[in-house]
């Protein structure tokens, strides 16, 4: 079961292509919250389902800034009103966006499920990259404003990584075991990894896996410092990344039928730039077999051409985080949404010649070295039926 909150533009065709005007957010309010629905056995069944949501563009000031104070970075926000429908609970009184982003997903997933597990049987595994920044700005800048002594004991716990699953346990009532997964835009495939391991050895009845992340003009300032950041004063040129925030939830449990995850390869790290489409494609070479097409984690960064020398020009390569920005932590799981939906569908967004197996390779590559990959299929039919 899943719950991932994408921007999805008026026309999915048109906005999930490559074709996308790098400005096409400015000003869209009506775009779409993307549910795509997973029951795991030995692959992943899933069912796709959409509602309508707001979400904005944003510009932030990040810290620092620049000498004239005129320097502005564009970012995908999710607005409060998506998280509106939460229900009271004391432990999202004082939560950061990112547990609420979380919290959302969680409840959402397993809302969805035709059968939902007992909770006593049910682990929760977190996908997360920058983590509770928010708070944690504002915790280390009393401290730096004021001394050690306006520490926050209320900010403290929400500084470390493990505070959205803390919260999302606590919420669910999930009493039973609780990871956390720490790394960058393929940490999504690790959490995956891990609660396919964990389904596979214990008697465990489903694994709810969660990924979000939130946005702050501290971690603008971070990537803009590495030179990752698009210049918003040269936005057509597609060069580096536009930072988004949400989340995603997947209820994974033993089942039949429809589109399934059937192989997940969590990859090697890289430690230079250089050596990145070496591990990609070894990625590649492992999952490659009756692949019809490739979900990627391009985000006008480096990882775009090693991405393609990777992939190579055999198969149909989409980035959707050209279009909806880079998530980070979360970026995983939209990926898995446009594959899933170019399965549904048959229609790959921006390829003018469609693929007939019924496999999708969704590929991802990380900006702090982390490469991993999984195959999505359709089990009973090919990926884009009578196009074969």
């Amino acid at each position: 079961m899943t719950n991932c909150v994408c921007a999805r533009g008026a026309s999915i065709r048109d906005h999930l292509s490559g074709r996308v005007d790098p400005k096409f957010f400015h000003g869209i309010d009506d775009l779409f919250l993307r549910r795509i629905i997973c029951d795991q056995g030995c692959g992943t069944s899933a069912t796709i389902s959409q509602r309508a949501i707001k979400i904005f563009s944003e510009a932030h000031t990040p810290a620092g800034g620049t000498d004239d104070g005129d320097f502005r970075l564009e970012v995908r926000r999710v607005p409060a009103t998506l998280t509106a429908h939460l229900p009271p609970h004391p432990r999202l009184r004082r939560a950061s966006a990112i547990s609420r982003f979380a919290a959302a997903a969680g409840l959402g997933a397993l809302a969805e499920a035709k059968t939902p597990p007992s909770l006593d049987r049910i682990a929760l595994v977190f996908a997360i990259s920058n983590g509770g920044v928010i708070y944690t700005r504002r915790f280390y800048a009393d401290i730096v404003k004021s001394g050690a002594q306006s520490a926050s004991p209320l900010l403290f716990p929400e500084t470390v990584f493990n505070a959205p699953a803390s919260h999302l346990a606590a919420i669910l009532g999930i009493s039973g075991a609780s990871y956390t997964v720490v790394g960058d835009g393929a940490v999504g495939i690790l959490a995956l990894k891990l609660a396919e391991d964990l389904i596979a050895s214990s008697d465990l009845d489903a694994c709810l896996v969660v990924a979000a992340e939130e946005v702050d003009p501290l971690v603008c300032e971070a990537y803009r410092q590495w030179r990752f950041l698009r210049d918003p004063k040269k936005p057509e040129t597609g060069r580096g990344m536009i930072m988004s925030e949400g989340a995603g939830a997947v209820l994974l449990k033993r089942s039949h039928g429809g589109i399934e995850i059937d192989q997940i390869v969590p990859g090697a790290n890289f430690f230079r730039r250089s050596q990145a489409s070496a591990r990609l494609g070894s990625v590649v070479s492992r999952l490659k077999n009756e692949i019809g097409f490739c979900v990627g984690s391009a985000n006008g960064t480096f990882i775009d051409r090693a991405e393609h020398a990777a992939v190579g020009d055999e198969l149909p390569l989409y980035s959707p985080k050209i279009a909806l920005g880079e998530s980070v932590g979360a970026s995983v799981f939209w990926q898995l949404i446009t594959a899933a939906n170019a399965l549904e569908t048959g229609t790959l967004p921006g390829s003018s010649k469609p693929p007939v197996k019924s496999r999708a390779l969704v590929l991802a590559c990380g900006l702090n070295q982390q490469t991993g990959g999984l195959t999505l299929r359709g089990r009973d039919c090919s990926a884009f039926p009578g196009r074969a």
